[in-house]
């Protein structure tokens, strides 16, 4: 099971990571059932499409940071790859179209919230995800963070929150809120598409190991201090370092980790681009669907 056996249950499926995730779907039926008939009942609630959604990006977010995905991330590059892509690529849009358009409007009524309006100009967020998801992987700092815990909480939440704030852009659930047409759109993920793909690219075509964290035992023991109980000092007397649970070479599981995130980035980037032309192509030609009004005329 890719090494997972020589961990314990805890180790690998973080119960109380799990318990907050629960709570958190709990919280969610409670606001659109409950809550919504006492508060908002001319409000519409939420489709099953966007119940099953949040569900979904839930269990997704568990996996990535508290089940096996994150164990497996330690070990190695390529499931870290996959878990970047998973929180930042995969959840945000689901997350943001699950939650009711009501939930919202009541969350930002606070007329606090219109002093940080600035933030969400379209080409702000857009810089400002793909600059922090680039510096994330330049090597010093990937290391930096994922061996001291304070830091690699934070910048983790910062991250899923600037990319909450890039995909608001281009998944707007309030539909008067949307900023960007349609062709704007279109634009806007062509250019996320385009500032994600050189850091994809330092990492396919590195020809050494970048990342101390899965090359160096000792890197490597400093970073599984979060993901094992004890004296994480233990796990060189059992293995030699993340080479005992890598099938592949550290050149060449880094390879694959920036080929998965590529992959994982081209596949959302395209469903959203043909989600968007689609219903762009139906609006403009939905005049030309109707039929003759006079018959009469040519």
């Amino acid at each position: 099971m890719l090494g997972l056996q020589y961990f314990s249950f805890e180790e690998v499926w973080t119960p109380w990571f799990l318990f907050g995730m629960t709570a958190l779907v709990i919280l969610y039926f409670y606001v659109i059932g409950p809550w919504r008939e006492k508060h908002a009942a001319a409000e519409p609630s939420a489709t099953v499409l966007q119940k099953l959604m949040f569900v979904t990006s839930a269990l997704l977010l568990y996996l990535a940071h508290g089940g096996p995905l994150n164990l497996l991330g330690h070990l190695m590059f390529t499931f870290h790859m996959v878990n970047m892509s998973i929180s930042y690529l995969i959840v945000p849009p689901m997350l943001l179209l699950s939650i009711p358009a009501f939930v919202w409007r009541k969350v930002f009524s606070r007329p606090a919230w219109r002093k940080l309006k600035f933030l969400m100009n379209p080409i702000s967020t857009l810089i400002l995800f793909n600059l922090l998801f680039s510096i994330y992987h330049v090597p010093m700092v990937h290391d930096y963070v994922m061996t001291n815990f304070f830091v690699h909480r934070l910048y983790y939440l910062i991250l899923f929150i600037t990319s909450l704030m890039m995909w608001w852009q281009i998944a707007c659930p309030v539909p008067e809120w949307n900023r960007l047409t349609d062709l704007k759109k279109l634009a806007y993920v062509f250019a996320n598409g385009i500032l994600l793909t050189p850091a994809c690219a330092l990492i396919i075509f590195a020809s050494s190991p970048m990342y101390a964290i899965y090359s160096d035992p000792l890197v490597w023991v400093q970073a599984m201090g979060y993901c094992v109980s004890g004296d994480p000092s233990r796990l060189l007397d059992l293995f030699d370092g993340p080479q005992f649970f890598n099938l592949m070479s550290p050149v060449e599981d880094q390879q694959l980790g920036g080929i998965v995130m590529k992959l994982v980035q081209e596949l959302m980037y395209g469903l959203i681009l043909g989600y968007i032309f689609t219903h762009w192509f139906k609006r403009e030609h939905k005049d030309d669907e109707l039929p003759n009004s006079n018959p009469g005329t040519a």
